[in-house]
């Protein structure tokens, strides 16, 4: 473990923009690190987590911070709240995970003097996917601010996938020395777990997208491939699982997700708290969609053992592979994906052979306790380099 400064226990402070998000990508990492000997605060915007993170005995800072605010005064006074927050806390080592908390944070620690930081990549997002003018002209700038944070001395870059890492180097956005992929944020292996009792042949199958209530997950083309199973007349239940995101450009209106809901083409469940229980009823779990960093209910539904059908894009690839553990279809194309739908409904052997696999290959490569790992060395790595900001 890195020394600390002045012999005390070293200090990680999580900068992340929603308390929800906190609690579930990085509840397991915090809890790790502490396990390991740091002392772990949280800054975050809260809403309705709050409570739960301070009774885990993590240190709460809540910040103003929002994700879709562009007003320039607003913005300003975020990264000085952030450096208020770090110059009260003075941590060892600041974890900056996804695009705001990035930007922000890094110029918050050379203000504030951090000896070391991480930035973590969740995905691409939103911004890199949208190719338009608008979409372009952004990723342009955001590009060339992300070339001047994240180049700082006694700092890493992390991807969840070797595909996003390759393609921001090749952009001169980030140095390759910087770079480490740590593939996911890792799944708990216990918690998610096959179900007990197989499936009842006689209940209708279950097919279910978790996620963000997002257009960019291909919930779009999931409904149109509901719909074509409808006209096959294939017996499935198909149904969205996830919150409505509002602060993302991307978010579906909640008018929309009810049309298609009267239509009877897709239920939806909204957010549920009991995801073990959700994705181990299904028989299978799909997510269409358009690019990821590597997502977490797919390693969720394979420690399930459940088959995956996912978009053959960057992050869908690192835990789907084709032909073993589930399908990859195109993207963007509902045919492709209820081909490989039904493919699986028509084989329930198969189904199970697959979901038998990708639970091996969850255990082998993406438990929890493998990812945290990783990450602490990270840190330990950064301590090491010693200096600051």
């Amino acid at each position: 473990m890195m020394p600390a400064r002045d012999g005390a226990q070293p200090r990680l402070l999580f900068l992340i923009t929603e308390d929800w998000y906190f609690w579930s990508h990085r509840l397991d990492l915090a809890r790790a690190a502490r396990s390991a000997g740091w002392d772990v605060l949280i800054a975050t915007r809260v809403r309705d987590h709050g409570k739960r993170i301070e009774d885990e005995g993590f240190k709460l800072f809540p910040l103003r911070l929002v994700r879709n605010s562009r007003h320039p005064l607003r913005e300003l006074l975020a990264i000085l709240e952030i450096v208020r927050v770090y110059r009260r806390t003075r941590p060892d080592v600041v974890h900056h995970v996804a695009l705001k908390p990035m930007l922000y944070g890094s110029v918050a620690a050379r203000i504030a003097s951090v000896p070391a930081a991480v930035n973590a990549f969740a995905g691409l997002g939103y911004t890199f996917i949208d190719s338009g003018g608008r979409g372009g002209l952004l990723r342009s700038l955001i590009g060339k601010a992300l070339r001047w944070v994240l180049n700082i001395p006694h700092s890493l870059v992390v991807f969840q996938n070797a595909e996003d890492a390759r393609e921001l180097v090749e952009a001169g956005i980030v140095a390759p020395h910087q770079i480490r992929v740590i593939r996911g944020v890792g799944v708990d292996t216990v918690e998610f777990s096959p179900p007990l009792t197989g499936q009842d042949e006689t209940e209708v199958p279950l097919i279910v997208l978790a996620g963000r209530m997002l257009w960019d997950k291909g919930i779009g083309e999931f409904v149109e491939a509901a719909r074509l199973l409808k006209i096959r007349g294939i017996r499935a239940q198909c149904v969205l699982v996830g919150m409505i995101d509002s602060e993302n450009p991307a978010s579906i209106p909640e008018m929309q997700l009810r049309l298609w809901q009267t239509e009877g083409l897709v239920q939806w469940w909204g957010q549920r708290d009991d995801m073990p229980n959700v994705l181990g009823s299904a028989q299978i779990v799909v997510l269409p969609s358009y690019r990821e960093g590597l997502p977490k209910v797919l390693l969720e539904a394979a420690s399930c053992g459940r088959p995956l059908v996912a978009t053959n894009v960057a992050g869908c690839r690192e835990i789907v592979r084709d032909g073993v553990n589930g399908f990859l279809v195109l993207p963007k194309d509902p045919v492709s994906l209820s081909d490989a739908i039904v493919k699986l409904l028509h084989d329930p052997g198969l189904g199970v052979r697959m979901g038998a696999r990708g639970r091996e290959i969850v255990e082998k490569e993406f438990s929890v306790q493998q990812i945290s790992r990783e990450t602490i060395n990270l840190y330990n790595e950064l301590g090491e380099q010693g200096g600051r900001c």
